[in-house]
């Protein structure tokens, strides 16, 4: 089957400059973005299309947002960097703001969401070794089949994902990864004394949205206050009202031990990553033991405190929630044969296309590219739907029908192949 479709020339140039002479890391679609705004993205030749990526969560506030672009403008007039060598007058201001605003007594800044997943792993041993008494160097890390975390060699060595590992080791150790939203086999795994912590997704985004069951979060929190086990939550991808909540953890009132954030803590404007825990914690690193020249810059510091502002200013996490719900129910009445499983929550939303084409995920967004809506398989056969949060009903409403006629264009276009073949 073959739902290519045709490419244009402004198109195809860039396109070119980029398969000669950038890095074949990324399977692309083929579209050339020049501008964005809002809900929507726009390419080379000014076709407007809805994202639904959002640049995987990182611009939930919706694309340009006018009052975090008026910072970024305003604070770049006046100081970019200094590096932590100095102090500046922004990054005291925000670390207030960002501990305040999710109830922690200390935050570590750093830049890209691998960077702080990085910085809670030396975090996570620290405390194992100064705190709770393990051993040196026997410090082990829980971590879930399934995971997405980065693509560092570190954190790939815990990733169950052959495409991520294959030939880039010899990979690092101290981690034991298990079934994921299994408790059961979360305790036994507690059993070993030299158990710094376990690192999870609330929902895992890469894997293909997968939300685990109700009552795991609070099941985690328990075992890990149990077992004297720190509970890390890399809320990147989940948190900052992207699942109709500020925090995925938030659905069961939960406090994990320490707190991941990347993403939109931008806006989508810079990499901005931040760790977040108690002094217990924090404060066994010490001056010289980790660092970053951009983490905590003023730029960053000023972004960031305009970013979660505007989350709350605007309502985000409420909207997430009723425009997720508006969404996955229309996407069921959608009774498409080539959708097996719906699932989400809030504005992180997957489905999972049942087709005997491995390829079927794939040339289905290429048709929802034609139609005006950008989204991007995962696992190959599953797609996310996770526009910014800033949607409205008739925009859902709108997607919804594109969605509808994409899907149809595909099984027209398989029944022909089926005739030709």
């Amino acid at each position: 089957m073959n739902t290519t479709l045709a490419i244009t020339a402004n198109t195809q140039h860039y396109l070119a400059l980029e398969e000669k002479y950038g890095a074949h890391n990324y399977h692309p679609l083929p579209v050339v973005l020049t501008r964005g705004e809002g809900v929507f993205l726009y390419d080379i030749d000014g076709k407007r299309y809805y994202d639904f990526l959002s640049g995987y969560s990182a611009v939930n506030q919706g694309h340009c947002n006018p009052k975090i672009i008026a910072t970024l403008i305003n604070q770049a007039q006046k100081l970019t960097l200094t590096s932590r060598a100095f102090h500046n007058n922004l990054l005291g201001e925000y670390e207030k703001y960002v501990t305040t605003y999710f109830g922690y007594d200390k935050v570590l800044p750093m830049n890209t969401g691998v960077e702080a997943v990085e910085t809670a792993i030396k975090l996570c041993r620290k405390w194992a070794y100064k705190i709770k008494g393990i051993p040196d160097g026997q410090a082990k890390i829980i971590v879930c089949d399934g995971n997405f975390h980065g693509r560092t060699i570190n954190v790939i060595s815990f990733s169950s994902d052959a495409t991520a590992k294959n030939n880039f080791g010899p990979f690092t150790d101290g981690y034991e990864i298990i079934p994921h939203n299994n408790l059961a086999t979360l305790e036994k795994a507690f059993q070993d004394k030299n158990v710094a912590a376990f690192l999870f997704e609330p929902i895992q985004g890469e894997a293909g949205v997968v939300v685990p069951d109700d009552g795991y979060f609070k099941g985690v929190r328990n075992l890990c206050t149990e077992y004297h086990v720190l509970m890390v939550a890399d809320e990147i991808q989940t948190g900052l009202a992207r699942t109709g909540k500020m925090l995925a953890c938030d659905y069961e009132n939960v406090r994990p031990d320490m707190l991941i954030l990347g993403k939109a803590l931008s806006g989508g404007v810079l990499p901005i990553s931040a760790v977040l825990c108690d002094d217990e914690i924090m404060m066994t690193i010490n001056p010289g033991e980790h660092g970053s020249t951009y983490g905590g810059n003023p730029l960053a510091c000023a972004i960031a405190i305009t970013a979660l502002q505007v989350l709350k200013d605007e309502n985000l996490s409420a909207n997430a929630e009723e425009m997720g719900n508006l969404f996955r129910s229309e996407l069921k009445k959608i009774k498409s044969p080539l959708i097996s499983i719906v699932r989400g929550r809030g504005l992180l939303n997957a489905i999972v296309i049942k087709h005997n084409n491995p390829d079927a995920a794939w040339q289905l967004c290429l048709l929802l590219k034609e139609n005006g809506l950008l989204a991007k398989p995962t696992q190959g056969d599953k797609i996310r739907f996770a526009p910014p949060l800033v949607i409205n009903k008739e925009q859902v409403m709108e997607c919804i029908s594109i969605i509808d006629k994409s899907l149809k264009s595909l099984i027209e276009t398989s029944q022909k192949f089926a005739v030709l073949s």
